[in-house]
């Protein structure tokens, strides 16, 4: 910023312009004045001293008139030259010489000039005489007085006085050059006065400046000094207001800042906002894991190729209709319903924000309702069925003897104890999903436990042409838990190892002591799940097998039994598999605390 641009330059070239013309018209009007006070002044002497030598030249009568002369020679100075004209006489002033006369001829050829001889009129003039030229070559100015003379005997006379205006211009360019000095020393200190006084007046305001920056580079903290209690001081406390309440307001905006990204990123929706170019400018977590997915998918880019052409689409039609628009999309087995909704800016769209919700597990809980309807109805089909067949039979008398009755019977009585177990193991589940489990704990042999389990399971096994194997630690304590439960679960998952395990196959039972507590593997060297399935082996009727063989499939609510009954012991259960070479469920149960 140059010196003139600033505000204390500014200030001192006002002011400097301001005394400069106020003096340079008091400058102006003084040496007017001295001018014409001189040329007046120098009138009224010569007027009088012209007045004084006729009075005097009056008083002496013809016979002392050379006294009268002697005297108006002493009354005049060297500069004042005097003429007396007396009748045809004329007497001119001993300092009169050469040619810078004022001659009788001057005087009568000048019209002015002559009046005072013939009409007794007093005469002032400025004019040159021929006979002075000064060095240049150029006529000196005079100031003429003509005053008449009376003289006895109705003589008639006059005195000339008359003076050189040099004098008086002399005495100008004096007064000039001192009214200039001084002038030129007023304009000096009114200058350093006007540089010391708009530094003093801009002081706060260069603070006020300097705090400015301060203030737009964050530092909201900063106070200007109150030096005084005018306009500027007012200026300063009304600074220091707006710096704390620009304070107080960004730390609510940052606190509305962070609100809202604590919102974002604590939502389970995505969000993903965009400029009008379709550049994303905010993305949340679950937003930023939809993207992820679609960069597995398609391969790591850049660039709006980075954003699903479905959710590009969306955006470009909300843009182009100024109208919510909604999608969906799937990716790697999840699902996602997109809305998009256009971002206005003083009427006009500045963008859009896509809002993603992942309906995966909506999708699969719709999928797990329709599979626990069609299950539970191809459950209770087939016995309904079956009831409704061999009760008729009975009924229309086709059973002969009565032998084929107590079949009927038989089959009738088994499939009503199946629907009994399957209604039993649903209302069982809805307790333990509800909460409503009841363990009862107590100390089990866990050797004579798995022992009995396993004898429980042997006849089966040799049916079915499987070996069943147990591995248990030598050292295995006894051990805190619901015998009965923990019975149901490995019950469980022996009889599902025995029923997917082929001819010829093993099951292995093992059970090893660790610090967290009991470890349980079931192991079977059956067909195996498929990897997709296995997040969703502990659901309701999940089942791996989808030809449902009633010769192998169970209810499908055994899984999701054994993994409330785990749970409620703060255990944990999980599976392995893979597709032809066996599943091992396992479980742990943590020790008593």
């Amino acid at each position: 910023m140059t010196f003139l641009r600033s505000v204390v330059g500014k200030l001192w070239f006002t002011i400097i312009l301001l005394v400069s013309f106020v003096l340079f018209i008091l400058t102006v009007m003084l040496l007017e004045f001295f001018q014409n006070y001189n040329i007046n002044e120098t009138k009224n002497d010569l007027t009088h001293t012209a007045e004084k030598i006729a009075t005097v030249l009056e008083e002496h009568p013809a016979d002392k008139w050379p006294l009268g002369l002697e005297i108006s020679w002493e009354i005049i100075d060297d500069v004042t030259k005097v003429v007396i004209i007396k009748g045809d006489e004329v007497y001119y002033s001993p300092n009169t010489k050469g040619g810078n006369k004022l001659t009788i001829d001057d005087i009568r050829n000048d019209p002015e000039l002559s009046n005072v001889l013939h009409k007794n009129k007093r005469v002032e003039k400025i004019s040159d005489l021929s006979s002075e030229k000064n060095r240049a070559g150029t006529a000196a100015n005079y100031s003429i007085i003509g005053v008449p003379l009376k003289l006895s005997g109705n003589q008639n006379g006059a005195v000339f006085i008359y003076q050189s205006l040099r004098v008086m211009q002399e005495t100008s360019r004096s007064a000039t050059k001192f009214i200039l000095l001084v002038a030129g020393v007023a304009i000096i200190l009114t200058t350093i006065f006007a540089f010391f006084l708009s530094t003093r007046i801009t002081a706060p305001l260069r603070k006020m400046r300097e705090a400015a920056f301060e203030v737009a580079r964050g530092k909201f903290d900063t106070k200007v000094p109150i030096l005084t209690h005018d306009e500027i001081g007012e200026l300063a406390t009304a600074f220091n207001q707006m710096g704390r309440q620009l304070k107080f307001n960004m730390n609510a905006l940052n606190q509305e800042k962070e609100q809202l990204a604590s919102i974002l990123s604590s939502m389970a929706d995505g969000v993903i906002t965009f400029n009008r170019d379709g550049t994303i400018l905010i993305t949340n977590p679950p937003a930023d894991r939809f993207l992820q997915y679609w960069y597995y998918e398609k391969g790591f880019i850049s660039g709006l190729e980075a954003i699903p052409s479905q959710v590009m689409n969306l955006f470009q039609k909300a843009v182009d209709t100024e109208k919510e628009q909604i999608g969906e999309i799937s990716l790697q087995g999840r699902h996602w319903v997109i809305l998009v909704s256009p971002l206005y800016s003083n009427r006009f769209i500045r963008g859009a924000v896509a809002v993603l919700r992942d309906m995966t597990e909506e999708r699969q809980l719709e999928k797990m309702r329709r599979d626990f309807i069609a299950n539970v109805s191809h459950e209770l089909r087939t016995p309904i069925s079956m009831l409704q067949g061999y009760s008729e039979a009975i009924v229309d008398d086709i059973a002969e003897t009565q032998e084929e009755k107590k079949e009927m019977a038989k089959v009738i009585y088994d499939e009503s104890l199946r629907m009994g177990r399957l209604v039993n193991e649903l209302l069982d589940l809805a307790r333990m999903e509800a909460g409503h489990i009841q363990l009862t704990m107590e100390e089990v042999n866990l050797s004579a436990f798995i022992k009995r389990i396993i004898h429980k399971f042997q006849g089966l096994a040799k049916d079915n042409g499987i070996q069943l194997l147990v591995e248990i630690d030598n050292d295995i304590p006894t051990f805190t838990m619901d015998p009965d439960r923990i019975e149901q679960v490995l019950t469980n998952l022996i009889d599902n190892a025995i029923r997917h395990t082929p001819k010829d196959g093993s099951v292995t039972l093992k059970v090893t002591s660790e610090d967290k507590g009991i470890r349980m593997d079931v192991v079977d060297l059956g067909t195996g799940i498929p990897e997709e399935d296995l997040p969703f082996v502990f659901e309701r009727f999940y089942k791996a097998d989808k030809a449902r063989t009633r010769g192998r499939s169970g209810t499908g609510l055994g899984l999701a039994i054994a993994k409330n009954i785990i749970d409620a012991h703060r255990g944990h259960i999980s599976v392995q598999s893979k597709v032809g070479q066996g599943t091992t469920f396992s479980f742990i149960l943590p020790r008593k605390s």
